[in-house]
């Protein structure tokens, strides 16, 4: 397990919720290449509004229902492997935004794994 204590990065990628790469939804392909990566962790975020560069509203309100609500897809780890983890994202997001934050990690803990679980997939 990672471990990850003080001064951090945050990277935030900006996406479409029906952004694909290889018949794939982008934000899942960001998040296995995070996990494959060793980043420490990575969280996708479901927007219920918002626009982007094309200035075009996205909204779940049921009267302008959209099919393409924003995505944030957020990742925490150190400058250096974010940084590292950057080429990656270039090469993944043609269409969005990709921020980066400095923060400051409190507490990072992984949840203790019962008998029989194991570390990858969940339980055996």
């Amino acid at each position: 397990m990672t471990r990850l204590t003080g001064r951090a990065l945050r990277v935030t990628i900006f996406i479409g919720e029906n952004d694909i790469w290889h018949h794939k939804p982008l934000y899942s392909e960001i998040v296995h290449r995070a996990r494959a990566a060793g980043l420490a962790g990575a969280s996708v975020f479901r927007g219920i509004e918002g626009f982007g560069a094309s200035s075009l509203i996205h909204t779940s309100r049921l009267l302008s229902l959209s099919e393409d609500l924003p995505v944030a897809v957020v990742i925490v780890d150190t400058e250096e492997r974010v940084r590292a983890f950057l080429p990656q994202l270039d090469d993944l997001v043609s269409e969005g935004l990709v921020i980066l934050d400095d923060c400051e990690v409190i507490r990072y803990v992984a949840r203790e794994a019962k008998q029989g679980e194991t570390g990858k997939e969940g339980k055996k």
